[in-house]
This record gives structure tokens, C-alpha cells and sequence, in this order.
């Protein structure tokens, strides 16, 4: 490249006093040395000096604020905007390996929509005791009012976020699944607008592959599930409305796919049970809602019935076949992380294969054995409610004082059903940009995947969060965490 030649007096000094801890670093292998597929980018970057990668790390926060692109955190009874936190150095992974996480994540959503769809229907999983069938009965997000329903294609879960992250070992695990609501990719894209915009060189120079087919993605998946056979079926986005954490994402999406944005009060359902937005020309037949607010305030008719969020009448509508919903109500019975633990057995009962994405090893609370070694060894182990999400609730036993565990392992033999204990993995690092230089720190990987029942697509890569304090393991952006563009490469 150009500018490493230049300036080789400079090249790997960055590198130089980088020091993974002996932890599997992504970027860099042995002695120091860039894996085969990031030396290329290591030595570009190493080109830099101190101040240029300061004022590249600059530029990008000012792209990201002039595009406004902002998360919310809420606390103490009130919402912040902030800007959205990316890290310049990219994340890098090699396409032969994603081409098989691919494939995993793949086989894993398949297996998940058949388990969602049976839940509802004959429950055949649990009458052959592959699913515990007191796990069923206590499972929080199963919606009674979905049961008999039969979403086009029999696909609940439309859109999935898995989170992956990798052990010290190398090996990628899946940590959970997403399958409500599941948020992110907007910031997937923006990141790898403002990157280009940053290192326009490098893209090219390397083969990096593109993200930005994503929204037209969505947009075919969503039309293949209306229930009109027509040329250009009327999608919206159901948003709860702008003070929600989401709202960028929620509106980025709908001005990416050229639909209409409504909240629930934009929305009626008529006596013939079709949904019509209401415009300035008249009531508009409504066929796709993708839909980004929780069940229990998606129609006050059926779930929360002081809710002002939702559409009365909808889940009528949907019952009826007369809209598509997506997500599908009651997807969310998957999306629990007891369940979790159970995907294994779904890919063996439901497709009569192995598993090719493997979980992380985890202990389940309401078996006797798995409680007595999680009250035993919590100094070592990761808790987590199995409903929660942004990082809420969770306990890193060794970052975590004696009264935290006293009382965290209180309200696990409380609830022990709705509990689960995993090791404290090794994640991998990626390098960083910090006050201190160029370091190691944690990362995940969220891809999307989207199902039709005819096609499946995942996005090339994902959002990446990163830990940006040394040693946490805590990704979420709502909890300090930031993010880096994700490259797949040849």
C-alpha cells in the first residue's frame, strides 16, 4: 500500500507493546505478528503515528454526529441521546470461517421456528420429553392467545440477532438468541458508512465484503409474507415512538425500505379485521407490519390493556390472516435463555442433525445438581436472569463482592427456573484505539438472520460491541460498551 511504504520507518510500532495476556487475539497471533488475513490492515494501520490515528478517531465521531446517529440510555427516570460510540480499528474475520457460521446460524433458526410453531400446535417436542414440559408452563413470553395460529410459512421468528462470541480456545460460540425484537443492524450499516468515509483507501484496496444489501433484504423477506398475492404490498414499521432507545433504528429502516413509519395511533383495524393506516387520502390497506414493540403492548384487545402503543383488533387481524406480523407474537418463548440450552436437542429432534454453531457450556438453575455447583463455584461463573437483556442483571462472579452474590444467589433459589450459570469465558480481543494506545479488548458479534420459510439470508458479519474498559467483559452500549465495523474477507 501506498502510505505504508512511505512511512516504514513507523510500521508495527503500534504493535510493538501490544500485549494480549495470553488471550486469543483476533487481529494478532504469535510474537506479534498479524494473522494471514489482517497483516495487510496491520501494517496499514501501523502507519499511522499516535496523533493521526487520534484525529482519524476524531473524524469519525464528527461524521457520526453530523449524521446524527444516536443510541438512548435511560437512568434514573429519564433518557439520554447520545452519540452512537465506534471504534475506528475494524474487526476482522476470514470468509472460509464465516461461511461456516453461516451455516450454523442457519441450521439454528431453522430448528428455532420449527420449536416455536410446534409450542403452539401439538407440543410434540414436549410429549417426547426432549422439552420439559414444567419449563413450558412457566416460560414468561409463551402468549396463549398465539396458540392454534399459523403465520404464513409457519415462520415465527422472522429476524433473529444471535449473539456470538468467541473462546479462548478460538472456537466461536453462540451466547444467545434474539428473536422479539431484535435491534442493531442499523447501526451495523451506519458504522460501515462512516468507516468508508474515514479509510476510503482501504476499501479500495481490500476485498471487504459489502453490507449494505441488508434493508433491501428486509424488504423482500417482509413482502414475501403478505398475505395479498400483489405486485407491491403496503409494509410499515410500527414504531412505540421516539422516546424509545430504538427510534433511530426504527426510522432509519423504514427511509431505507421506502415505507411508511406509523405508531399504533396511525393504525385501525376495521370490521372486515384488515389493518389500514390512516392518511390524508383515506384509510390505506395495511398487508406487513414489521413491528418493533414488545407483545404485551401490541394490541390491547388481546395483551396489556391499558397499553396506548399498540392497535386494538390486531392480533384479530393476524389470527385471521388478513396481516402479517413480523416478528410473530409469541416468538419470544425461544427467545429465553433456559430455552437456549435446549437448542441443541431442537437441531437433533426437529432436523435430525448435529449442531454446527455450538452453545456455550451452561448451567440451568432449576436442575438440583446444576443449583448446588452454581451456589458452590458463583465466584467463577456468569448468572443471568433468563429474560432480561442489555446486560441487566447479570453477575460476573469474579468481578462481583460477597453481598452481590448473597443476593443474586438468593433470587436465583427464589426462581430457579428462570436462572441460568455459564464459565467465565476467555473472549477474544480485537485492538482497540484507547487513552492508553492501541489495546486489547473484548468483543461480541451479533449477525442478523432472516427467514421467509422459502429463503434464508444472513448478513455478511454483524454489529460488533466491544468492552471498551481493559479487561470487562460488559459489550453493551448501554453499559459503557462500544462498537466496530465488522469485515469479512477473503
Amino acid at each position: 500500500m501506498q502510505r505504508q511504504t512511505q512511512k516504514q520507518n513507523v510500521t508495527l510500532s503500534h504493535w510493538q507493546s501490544y500485549v494480549c495476556d495470553g488471550l486469543y487475539d483476533e487481529f494478532v497471533g504469535t510474537k506479534g505478528k498479524g494473522r494471514p488475513f489482517t497483516q495487510d490492515l496491520m501494517n496499514y494501520l501501523a502507519s499511522f503515528t499516535r496523533s493521526e490515528l487520534d484525529a482519524s478517531q476524531a473524524a469519525a465521531e464528527v461524521v457520526i454526529k453530523e449524521m446524527g446517529i444516536t443510541f438512548t440510555v435511560y437512568g434514573e427516570g429519564s433518557s439520554i441521546d447520545r452519540a452512537w460510540p465506534l471504534d475506528i480499528i475494524p474487526r476482522v474475520i476470514q470468509r472460509k470461517e464465516w461461511q461456516k457460521i453461516e451455516e450454523g446460524l442457519i441450521q439454528r433458526v431453522e430448528a428455532l421456528n420449527c420449536f416455536i410453531h410446534d409450542v403452539y400446535h401439538d407440543q410434540k417436542i414436549v410429549k417426547d420429553k426432549v422439552f420439559p414440559a414444567e419449563l413450558l408452563a412457566k416460560s414468561v413470553n409463551f402468549r396463549k392467545q398465539c396458540v392454534g395460529i399459523k403465520p404464513k410459512n409457519n415462520v415465527w421468528a422472522h429476524i433473529c440477532g444471535s449473539d456470538l462470541v468467541r473462546g479462548g480456545d478460538g472456537v466461536m460460540y453462540v451466547l444467545e438468541d434474539n428473536l422479539r425484537v431484535p435491534s442493531g443492524v442499523s447501526y451495523m450499516l451506519e458504522n460501515r458508512s462512516v468507516i468508508k468515509r474515514v479509510f476510503p483507501e482501504l476499501f479500495e484496496q481490500l476485498n471487504v465484503l459489502p453490507v449494505n444489501e441488508y434493508p433491501s433484504q428486509l424488504f423482500n423477506m417482509l413482502t414475501a409474507m403478505s398475505p395479498r398475492p400483489q405486485d407491491k404490498p403496503e409494509v410499515v414499521v410500527l414504531t412505540p415512538g421516539i422516546y424509545n432507545s430504538a427510534y433511530f433504528e426504527h426510522a432509519y429502516l423504514a427511509q431505507e425500505m421506502g415505507c411508511e413509519l406509523v405508531e399504533g395511533r396511525d393504525l385501525t383495524v376495521e370490521d372486515d379485521d384488515c389493518v389500514y393506516m390512516k392518511t390524508i387520502d383515506g384509510l390505506k390497506r395495511v398487508d406487513v407490519i414489521y413491528r418493533r414493540i414488545d407483545d404485551m403492548f401490541l394490541d390491547p384487545e388481546a395483551f396489556h390493556p391499558e397499553s396506548m402503543l399498540g392497535v386494538p383488533g390486531l392480533l384479530r387481524a393476524w389470527s385471521k390472516g388478513k396481516v402479517a406480523l413480523v416478528n410473530s407474537p409469541g416468538a419470544g418463548v425461544a427467545d429465553d435463555k433456559v430455552v437456549y440450552t435446549y437448542v441443541p436437542d431442537m437441531i437433533k429432534y426437529y432436523l435430525g442433525e448435529e449442531i454446527k454453531l455450538p452453545n456455550v457450556p451452561t448451567y440451568r438453575c432449576y436442575q438440583p445438581d446444576d443449583l448446588s455447583y452454581v451456589c458452590d463455584k458463583i465466584a467463577d461463573l456468569v448468572i443471568k436472569p433468563a429474560n432480561e437483556s442489555g446486560g441487566y442483571g447479570l453477575l460476573i462472579g469474579p468481578n462481583s463482592t460477597k453481598k452481590q452474590q448473597r443476593e443474586t444467589l438468593s433470587q436465583v433459589k427464589a426462581d430457579p427456573r428462570n436462572w441460568i450459570a455459564q464459565p467465565t469465558l476467555s473472549l477474544s480481543t480485537v485492538p482497540t484505539l484507547t487513552e492508553e494506545g492501541v489495546g486489547p479488548r473484548h468483543v461480541d458479534l451479533r449477525p442478523f438472520i432472516l427467514s421467509s420459510g422459502d429463503s434464508t439470508y444472513v448478513t455478511t458479519g454483524g454489529l460488533t460491541r466491544v468492552a471498551m474498559v481493559k479487561g470487562s467483559l460488559v459489550v453493551n452500549s448501554s453499559q459503557g460498551g462500544g462498537s466496530k465495523d465488522t469485515w469479512i474477507v477473503e
